[in-house]
């Protein structure tokens, strides 16, 4: 039996995925703890739900995901919004130390995802599905990114591109907060923390507030700025490269941010374009969680499993042995080593819950609470997005 649902039809099961996501994190203490997106809790039951019908003869089910792609613009869009040249210029050598940083981990995710496909005999673009994609960039980067792939014959590539963004998400939370709590008491880091300011902390509060009647004027920008993007993705696909079809929503979207912060002739409405953001990245979450096709997974579970246990280790290494030596090999790196493992293998709230978790044990670290949300939300997919699209064009 072949049920197939049209467009709205799959709208109306994607919000119904994220209520029953949310039911069951409000009930799950394990969901709530590990900062697991409600989309990811209700779009992955129903997957297997699917499955299981698909597995069996019992029903095969096809959507129309054509919304998918409208929400997934969106979402990206106020993501380049995020992208402030003022923070970056005004946080300080700390904040470019540790955008390198993450930088350099979004590289060595990517060579280590490449090399060790290479090894276990399977597509680079296999292996692109465990790096970046799903580790810093999470399950929104993922199920951008794993059509993408699939446009390259990777079948599957958005099924193990969530795959492997959940199994992040889970170990990112898991090896966090062992790692900084190993550092602070192996090392004695509790005599260097020190009260520090707020002077990091560049962007006024004001800019995030909400008014109502401020939503419209919200939408207008993120739609002109996907307009404006459509141009700079035409002429980028002039270049002969594979870009995703958001990046110049997304050039745009940091354009107007910059020219308005540094002209003062308009304002853009963060806080709106934030809430609306959310919603967007929920949507897309939900319609692309109930389109997996999990038996995909089959054949390739052991190499899989390979490919995550290495990249687990690689942020292990990395945050342990680079980030706290670079960072200052005191209380406060000690703390981004926590955050870090939540953001580089999940989500920026997996990395404050970790952060949440060491502080509330010692204490507080203001400039890790600084730098891990501006990083981890304003600048970290912008350039995750550009270093995928160069190896996905390059290997």
């Amino acid at each position: 039996m072949k049920i197939q649902l049209d467009m709205y039809q799959t709208l109306a099961a994607a919000v119904l995925v994220l209520m029953l996501g949310a039911y069951l994190k409000s009930k799950i203490h394990f969901l709530e703890q590990f900062c697991i997106p409600a989309p990811v809790v209700g779009g992955l039951l129903f997957a297997i739900f699917t499955c299981i019908c698909y597995v069996t003869g019992i029903a095969e089910f096809s959507f129309d995901d054509i919304l998918r792609e409208v929400c997934m613009v969106f979402f990206f869009t106020s993501v380049g919004f995020q992208a402030n040249l003022k923070v970056l210029k005004s946080g300080g050598k700390s904040l470019v130390v540790f955008l390198g940083l993450v930088i350099l981990l979004i590289i060595s995710q990517n060579l280590v995802a490449v090399g060790m496909s290479k090894v276990l005999g399977l597509s680079p673009l296999i292996g692109m599905c465990t790096g970046s994609i799903p580790m810093v960039g999470g399950h929104g980067t993922a199920g951008a990114f794993g059509p993408v792939l699939e446009d390259f014959n990777i079948d599957g590539a958005t099924t193990i591109c969530t795959a492997a963004a959940t199994f992040g998400l889970i170990c990112g939370s898991l090896i966090g907060g062992p790692l900084g709590k190993r550092l602070i008491e192996k090392k004695n880091l509790l005599e260097t923390a020190i009260p520090e300011d707020d002077s990091l902390l560049v962007e006024e509060e004001e800019k995030h507030e909400r008014h109502t009647n401020m939503y419209p004027a919200a939408v207008f920008q993120l739609i002109l700025a996907i307009g404006l993007g459509t141009i700079f993705s035409y002429f980028l696909t002039k270049t002969g490269m594979t870009f995703p079809i958001y990046i110049g929503a997304m050039i745009a979207a940091a354009l107007f941010r910059n020219i308005g912060e540094y002209t003062g002739k308009f304002t853009i409405h963060m806080g709106e374009i934030n809430d609306l953001g959310g919603i967007s990245l929920s949507l897309f979450l939900g319609i692309a969680m109930i389109t997996l096709k999990l038996w995909q997974l089959a054949d390739l579970a052991l190499p899989l499993f390979i490919l995550l246990a290495v990249q687990v280790l690689l942020i292990a290494l990395f945050t342990y042995f680079i980030e706290f030596n670079i960072m200052g090999r005191d209380y406060d790196a000690a703390v981004l080593v926590a955050g870090t493992c939540g953001f580089g293998m999940g989500a920026t709230p997996n990395a404050m819950a970790n952060m949440q978790a060491i502080c509330e044990k010692y204490t507080t670290s203001v400039k890790a609470y600084l730098l891990i949300p501006l990083v981890g939300s304003l600048f970290a997919d912008f350039i995750n997005s550009l270093v995928i699209t160069f190896f996905i064009n390059f290997i």
